[in-house]
């Protein structure tokens, strides 16, 4: 990074356009609209660069790198081929120290991170209130990427209280200066203290393309869930719950939520915005989650999440699952001897395709992926609850949950109908799993709580005979490498088990 940062950073810090696309290549051209003097020595300058931080993150090193890390290696999820694509390590647990997505991944958050130095550097804290909003926006993303760095290359922080290495922490913009790994702990006590150093200087209530103050308690109670600090998980969820700004979305609207535009919908926190001109086609998400004139349609809902979601019926969740059925010339559907539609398969994978990254505005590639939203902050009270003892409590907030997803009656739970469960933390992680499903939530619910990821079903994360797969929490590959090229320019970087 010592040879090529500013290269990487400037283009980004004088980005005028509202969430404008970013370049694919890390080769960005200089832009000469306005000097770099220029962006950082006024009031509008300051404002571009920070849309130009927010446009790091939709960059698809940035967020298509990102959920590929953190999806694909959970258990909600088949692929049905094999690739030469990395996320195939990804997926499979057999990680390089050369995967581009991790290299791709690393380089483009600490531009941000950059970024949102240069702004931090640059803009004096008082000015006005306006300016106190940009400056938080700015304290909020630094902590975000932070965040989404430490929880992919270093070990989640419930397993040794964050005694282990996370990444590096740049809260400046010294490019000679680069730091050695600081251990979880520091990196997660470095994000508290920028995002309520970010809850403190917001005032506008900017819509959820945007930080505010709400945005950051919303991270606030995810980082303090993942520290086992429940009291505070709950002290922050309670903050979002009842600011009055959100809202669930009504049963009827669920299945149509990600087709939504982020700005208009109400449950929504913080959702990376993506608009009809940053639509990325085949390299969407969605893509591969599902083809309909255009998606590769590769990686399907797995058996184990269906088999959960199946237990009932009525769950409106079910409908982002869509299985594809085999067609007759005419268009209708094929049935077998026994008269049920037949599925269609690749390789001998049934097709189940998911549509929570397609759709948006009526096209089939664009979303806006969620970052925060309002159900999560129910489900993170809800854990903590469970893990304090407040059973009823936790139940109540799951059965909200359960109600929204269209569920009565005997669905819902209680202490004397606990379903099978062996306790209400088990409830509330599966809830979680139903309702948080594809949204890089899994992978890190099931280790952070000291768990195996069982992936016992069909996909080719199965090597030839293989019927199971279980990864302890304890494996190294709970984890990245750290890219062996940012090793060789920072020597400093000690590189994972």
């Amino acid at each position: 990074m010592k040879l090529t940062l500013r290269k990487y950073i400037i283009p980004a810090l004088v980005s005028a356009g509202m969430l404008s696309g970013c370049s694919e290549d890390l080769e960005v051209k200089p832009y000469d609209g306005m000097t770099i003097d220029q962006t950082t020595s006024t009031p509008e300058g300051l404002k571009a660069a920070t849309i130009g931080n927010y446009s790091y993150l939709k960059d698809s090193y940035y967020v298509r790198n990102f959920h590929m890390l953190t999806e694909y290696a959970g258990d909600n999820v088949a692929l049905s081929g094999t690739t030469t694509d990395p996320l195939f390590y990804a997926y499979n647990y057999q990680h390089l120290t050369s995967m581009s997505i991790t290299t791709n991944f690393f380089r483009k958050a600490y531009q941000a991170i950059y970024g949102t130095n240069v702004v931090i550097e640059n803009l004096k804290e008082g000015q006005s209130a306006e300016l106190d909003q940009i400056l938080g926006e700015n304290y909020f993303l630094r902590a975000m990427v932070h965040f989404d760095l430490v929880n992919i290359f270093g070990r989640p922080y419930a397993q040794d209280q964050g005694a282990s290495l996370g990444i590096m922490i740049r809260d400046n913009t010294d490019i000679n200066d680069l730091p050695a790994r600081s251990t979880v702990k520091q990196v997660y006590e470095f994000v508290l203290k920028d995002l309520e150093k970010a809850a403190a200087l917001m005032g506008s209530s900017k819509n959820s393309s945007f930080a505010s103050k709400e945005v950051a308690y919303a991270l606030l109670s995810r980082v303090y869930l993942y520290m086992e600090q429940n009291e505070q998980a709950i002290e922050y969820a309670d903050k979002v719950i009842n600011s009055g700004r959100y809202n669930l979305l009504g049963t009827a609207d669920l299945p149509k939520y990600f087709s939504l535009a982020n700005e208009g919908n109400k449950e929504t926190i913080f959702a990376i915005k993506h608009t009809i001109q940053d639509d990325r086609g085949w390299g969407s998400l969605g893509s591969m989650y599902l083809s309909d004139g255009m998606g590769y349609g590769e990686m399907y809902a797995s058996a184990s999440y269906r088999n959960l979601i199946d237990r009932f019926p009525e769950d409106r969740r079910r409908e982002f699952i869509v299985p594809v059925y085999l067609k007759n010339a005419d268009g209708s559907i094929q049935t077998g001897s026994d008269g049920k539609p037949l599925l269609a398969s690749r390789n001998g994978y049934a097709k189940y395709f998911i549509t929570k990254y397609s759709y948006q505005e009526g096209v089939v590639t664009l979303s806006s992926p969620v970052y925060l939203r309002l159900a999560e902050m129910y489900l993170n009270r809800a854990e903590a609850h469970a893990k304090l003892g407040n059973t009823e409590a936790a139940l109540a907030d799951v059965n909200l949950i359960r109600q929204r997803a269209g569920l009565t009656g005997d669905a819902l739970f209680s202490a004397s109908n606990m379903m099978g469960y062996a306790s209400v933390l088990d409830i509330v992680l599966d809830e979680r799993r139903l309702e948080l499903a594809w949204e890089a939530h899994r992978k890190y619910d099931v280790f952070r709580n000291k768990r195996t990821m069982y992936r016992n079903y069909p996909g080719t994360h199965l090597l030839s005979g293989q019927t199971t797969q279980e990864i302890p929490y304890t494996h190294p590959r709970v984890v990245f490498f750290i890219p062996e090229e940012e090793i060789i320019l920072n020597p400093k970087l000690v590189q994972n088990p």
